[in-house]
């Protein structure tokens, strides 16, 4: 199993801020890791590197049972706060876990997500921040869906979108990286709304998508200098790990090192940080999902690695204030 650690921290003492991890229990549904809690979060983050503060990702689980449908992801809210409470408590150690909170909530209500909104703040009224709605889409058959077709076009969702902007939260997103031209047009039309792009735009390289980097690269260069153009888009950097990114780290018997690691990471990570800045971008860790691939540290080493010549100040931005700024995290 990838997960050892593999090699010396390279630079301890570099503050950290990871904005992109989730908590789960899905022992009831057979995947890797199945359990990630804090405990298990904890472990990870005391590896090495010198995590202050981390950031939730909703991953629609632990919903409210019963109640009206679009309010049942309140429950995930609720949960994470008291983990965060937990965290904030010192017991598991400096890190403070889920500073920040990202939940879900439907945008094609469009108006109406108001009073989930409302609801999402007052379970966590100190650190939820805004929600993540994924619009996966692909015309191929044995590609897993999250929405519909066209989705960041449609009416409903727009406004969904400016009623986030207007109660001052962003708004997370994944999605395809054919799909990244119509993120650059959803963000012009609501140029006043924070948007977080996921795992470098959503790069796929297997299933229709392997063996053709010579047209998918392109593709996918292309829709990120797009997205570029937009002021109000931010891209976080990872996610790479999961096996859709067309890697065989998750199939090694021997884990990857973090020199072969960011040699792996670079091109792509640096491509994204040409065209959106440092002070755009953010290094994540995506765990536990990226956890089938390589361990914390040796993820986090291979950040450092790569970005080993970039100043003081944007390896601060990359690493820990572009996170802190967009998530409003003081810690």
């Amino acid at each position: 199993m990838a997960g050892a650690n593999t090699g010396r921290d390279l630079g301890p003492d570099m503050p950290i801020c990871d904005p992109h991890h989730h908590f789960w229990d899905f022992r009831t549904v057979r995947m890797p890791y199945q359990r990630y809690l804090l405990h298990e979060l904890s472990a990870d983050v005391n590896s090495g590197p010198n995590i202050r503060s981390t950031v939730f990702i909703e991953t629609r689980g632990m919903y409210r049972p019963d109640g009206p449908e679009e309010l049942r992801p309140v429950g995930e809210v609720e949960f994470v706060q008291g983990l965060a409470a937990a965290s904030a408590s010192g017991l598991y150690g400096p890190t403070r876990a889920a500073a920040s909170i990202i939940g879900h909530a439907d945008l094609k209500l469009g108006d109406r997500v108001e009073p989930v909104l409302e609801a999402l703040q007052a379970a966590s009224p100190n650190r939820f921040r805004g929600i993540r709605h994924s619009v996966g889409w692909d015309p191929h058959p044995e590609v897993e869906n999250r929405e519909t077709e066209g989705l960041l076009a449609s009416d409903d969702f727009r406004a969904g979108a400016k009623v986030l902007a207007r109660m001052g939260l962003s708004l997370d997103t994944g999605m395809f990286f054919p799909q990244l031209p119509e993120l650059a047009d959803f963000a012009r039309a609501v140029p006043d709304l924070t948007i977080v792009l996921n795992h470098i735009g959503g790069l796929m390289r297997v299933g229709p998508y392997g063996g053709r980097d010579d047209e998918v690269l392109p593709v996918w260069r292309s829709g990120l200098v797009a997205v570029a153009q937009c002021p109000n888009v931010v891209v976080k950097l990872g996610g790479i790990g999961q096996p859709r990114y067309g890697f065989d780290w998750h199939e090694r018997d021997r884990p990857v090192g973090w020199e072969a690691l960011a040699e792996g990471l670079a091109p792509f990570m640096n491509y994204c940080i040409e065209q959106f800045g440092p002070s755009r971008c953010m290094f994540e860790s995506n765990f536990p999902p990226d956890k089938v691939s390589y361990s914390y540290n040796v993820l986090f080493n291979a950040f450092k690695r790569l970005s080993k010549g970039y100043s003081a100040s944007e390896r601060a931005a990359l690493f820990h204030d572009t996170a802190a700024r967009v998530y409003r995290i003081d810690v």
